[in-house]
């Protein structure tokens, strides 16, 4: 198993034509030369747009570096995770920040503010301003409560030092999280393509689980 077989199950068409046409196995050496970088470049994306399971990904590579079992494996998915999600976070604070202080706001700005709803953004406002850097460093471990603590944190004018060192824990705490999801899904099964469906599932469940919720305490009762 290398590494393109889970980016590609976790959502890059990039690489579906590897898995129509046999490809020779590339040597270890080389499948971690290609797969870090691109797991940093989807990771880093999918963090400013939300067109990646970035979540999946990571439990997807943690799969395929506890099947490997090669030394540093988890730990490189770990400190790439992290950084990705870290650069990708602050570049799009800073976008953020340039939107505000812009007279006509910005496109990256009106994205934010589009994937906050009011409901969100008013609880997030409501815990930023009683518990500070605590509230940050949990955001990325609810589903869906990144960008409103964002967006929070970008009406309470951050500067965006403050807002790093507050994100950088969270970053961290995130990466470990799914880590350990596709370390459980890549213990459960002997092939790594079984633990990368099960990761993903799982990833893709733990996502759903706040807008089902949202779901049925506003449906109306009998």
């Amino acid at each position: 198993m290398t590494w393109t077989a889970p980016i590609a199950q976790a959502g890059a068409p990039l690489l579906v034509a590897s898995a129509v046409t046999p490809a020779p196995i590339l040597p270890e050496s080389t499948q971690q030369a290609v797969g870090y970088p691109m797991l940093f470049l989807l990771v880093l994306v999918g963090t400013l747009l939300p067109v990646i399971p970035t979540g999946a990904l990571v439990s997807s590579a943690a799969v395929v570096a506890f099947h490997q079992m090669a030394p540093f494996s988890m730990l490189m998915v770990f400190v790439t995770a992290s950084l990705a999600a870290f650069l990708g976070d602050a570049t799009l604070y800073w976008l953020g920040r340039r939107g505000l202080k812009s007279r006509n706001g910005s496109r990256w700005l009106e994205r934010i503010r589009a994937r906050a709803p009011e409901d969100r953004l008013a609880q997030a406002q409501e815990k930023l301003a009683a518990h500070g850097v605590a509230v940050l460093v949990l955001s990325r471990l609810v589903p869906a409560g990144r960008i409103p603590v964002m967006l929070a944190c970008l009406l309470a004018e951050w500067p965006l030092r403050r807002f790093s060192r507050g994100n950088l824990p969270a970053c961290v705490a995130w990466a470990l999280t799914y880590q350990l999801i596709g370390v459980l899904g890549g213990s459960l099964f002997d092939e790594p393509w079984q633990g990368v469906v099960a990761a993903i599932g799982l990833t893709l469940v733990i996502s759903a689980v706040p807008s089902v919720v949202r779901r049925v305490r506003s449906s109306p009762r009998p």
